[in-house]
């Protein structure tokens, strides 16, 4: 039925979450806590460029994600008062730039890839960040196109970054499955039209407006069960 299998990168094939480890290292905090202030802060931001500027040539306050990764980093080390200097601020991001994937991420890339499907990434993510997140984890010989949002200059869930994956593959809407572990994201993507597998890892409820995912399982190897 799908021919195509877009995943979202950051908290679906990569782990956001596992920066709180590093952050403890350098600072007596909570690093969960840490790590969670500093998604939400990034998220945030990416609200904040598309919505005051929802134009369809780009907001005129769009930054790459690189850039606002490293200003949520500075927010929440202020919000904490943590000293955040230079040296720490590149250990951080460098770790950022080559995050661990989650443990079956190259198995279920791998296997799609055998069964002759298409393959992408849909990502905030800058050209930049994601080609290095992606080679680092040995998922390139995997996925057919690493597609970012900075085409558009504008960040999901705006729809012109949903279509990006219709001009870049030659498949209808019900030809795709897009799959985030991202709640925000895969309703937005259920609502431009796509067939959703929302990845639930930490058993969360789902939003409380919209549709419902097409799918729900607790990690990424159960998307091979529709398939």
């Amino acid at each position: 039925m799908y021919k195509l299998a877009a995943f979202d990168a950051y908290g679906t094939l990569f782990d956001v979450f596992s920066m709180g480890q590093l952050v403890e290292r350098f600072y007596p905090v909570n690093g969960q806590t840490f790590a969670l202030m500093w998604r939400d802060r990034q998220i945030e931001y990416t609200r904040l460029t598309t919505m005051s500027d929802p134009n369809p040539s780009g907001s005129k306050y769009y930054l790459p994600f690189l850039e606002i990764t490293v200003r949520s980093l500075r927010y929440v080390c202020k919000r904490f008062n943590l000293d955040l200097t230079h040296e720490i601020e590149s250990k951080l991001m460098q770790h950022y730039e080559k995050l661990v994937s989650f443990e079956d991420s190259l198995m279920v890339l791998k296997t799609l890839t055998k069964k002759g499907m298409s393959t992408a990434i849909l990502s905030n993510g800058s050209r930049e960040m994601l080609a290095t997140v992606v080679e680092s984890n040995g998922l390139k010989p995997y996925l057919n196109k690493v597609v970012t949002v900075e085409e558009v200059r504008l960040f999901k869930t705006a729809p012109q970054t949903y279509q990006l994956l219709l001009k870049e593959f030659p498949y209808q809407k019900n030809e795709v499955l897009f799959i985030s572990s991202n709640a925000w994201d895969a309703l937005a993507a259920k609502w431009f039209g796509f067939d959703v597998f929302w990845v639930n890892r930490l058993g969360h409820p789902f939003e409380e407006i919209g549709d419902k995912p097409t799918y729900e399982g607790k990690s990424l190897t159960e998307v091979l069960s529709v398939i």
